[in-house]
């Protein structure tokens, strides 16, 4: 499995990561056969495990941490602070207070004493950054964490961020974890030239748009589905565009002689932004399938072909992407004179 360097952290990381957002979830893989299939998952060359602590409440962290027992030391480890963790407001976000509190629940369901890639998951535009870095930095000090970086962070903020911890003295982000597939290619736009710009590397999630590049036109049923149902409703046209999308892209696997899973791979892992592709297959069937991706490569004729179905920079659905509420839009009250 080809490996990159995460950005500027010094890193060396495999080309595909192991996300482990489906432990915990109904109809997902139980401790055993999670645990089996994270080290099948090592075995074959991946080195980069990543989950949050909001994945299950904290399920995936502690199934994780058993996954690791014995292997800790040959993972990157990757988890992630700031969503909500309970109906308490305090309990989000990127306030020193609350990321004191999550860094030690996040280190003792995982049975660690670090956490090599811990990223704030949305941003949190109540706090200041300067305060969220200068936490995270006196964290990357005590040893309690290697490096720090974000998750579905626009342009703007990823430049603030930077912008703030040179002007403070703290530790910068070094990595950004944006959604990323043929369906999806907004990054392309300003979020992959910042991250180059700044020396940060990419880890993308969702390469197969929830399902919807799995090879299936219309995807449903399983609990992504259920989580996310605009995402298949399909009396949004935005929607109906992705099934049409989805036949061409077909044939284009097709007269390849690739399955649709690898092409859908091949093509984030084709953009020079990219570190690593998380994939987070929720069964031993899956987790095979794209392992066997890993060698596959796309030729320049197939990346013009997918960028004349999904045009560069473009959403299909720009309601696929997890955005941050941005007060200025939620609150009517930021955006009109007095």
């Amino acid at each position: 499995m080809r490996q990159n360097t995460l950005g500027a952290s010094g890193i060396v990381v495999s080309d595909l990561a192991f996300g482990a957002m489906n432990f915990g979830f109904p109809g997902g893989p139980d401790d055993k056969q999670a645990v089996a299939m994270v080290h099948r998952a090592l075995d074959a060359g991946i080195n980069l495990v990543d989950t949050a602590d909001v994945y299950t409440n904290g399920e995936s962290e502690r199934v994780v941490g058993l996954a690791l027992k014995g292997r800790r030391d040959d993972v990157v480890l990757a988890t992630k602070f700031g969503l909500p963790m309970g109906e308490d407001p305090n309990r989000a976000g990127g306030s020193p207070r609350w990321i004191r509190r999550a860094v030690e629940d996040s280190l003792r369901r995982l049975g660690t004493d670090h956490i090599d890639l811990y990223q704030m998951h949305r941003p949190d535009y109540r706090t200041a950054l300067d305060e969220t870095l200068s936490a995270l930095s006196d964290l990357v000090r005590e040893g309690k964490i290697r490096a720090i970086g974000s998750s579905t962070f626009p342009p703007e903020l990823i430049v603030a961020a930077r912008w703030a911890a040179e002007k403070g003295g703290h530790r910068p982000f070094v990595t950004e974890q944006p959604r990323y597939s043929v369906f999806n290619r907004r990054p392309e736009t300003h979020v992959f030239p910042a991250l180059r710009a700044y020396g940060m590397g990419a880890l993308t999630y969702a390469p197969l748009a929830s399902g919807w590049l799995a090879g299936r036109a219309e995807p449903g049923g399983g609990p992504r589905a259920r989580m996310e149902k605009h995402v298949f409703d399909l009396d949004s046209p935005a929607n109906r565009a992705k099934v049409r999308a989805a036949e061409e892209l077909r044939e284009l696997a097709d007269g390849i002689g690739v399955p649709m899973t690898h092409l859908a791979l091949a093509f984030v892992r084709a953009h020079p932004a990219v570190s690593t592709a998380l994939i987070g297959p929720r069964t031993p069937e899956q987790l095979d399938d794209l392992l066997a991706a890993a060698d596959v490569t796309l030729d320049a004729a197939a990346l013009d072909r997918i960028d004349e179905i999904v045009a560069p920079g473009s959403d299909l659905n720009p309601a696929d992407n997890y955005d941050a509420e941005i007060p200025a839009l939620a609150d009517k009250t930021l955006r009109r004179r007095a």
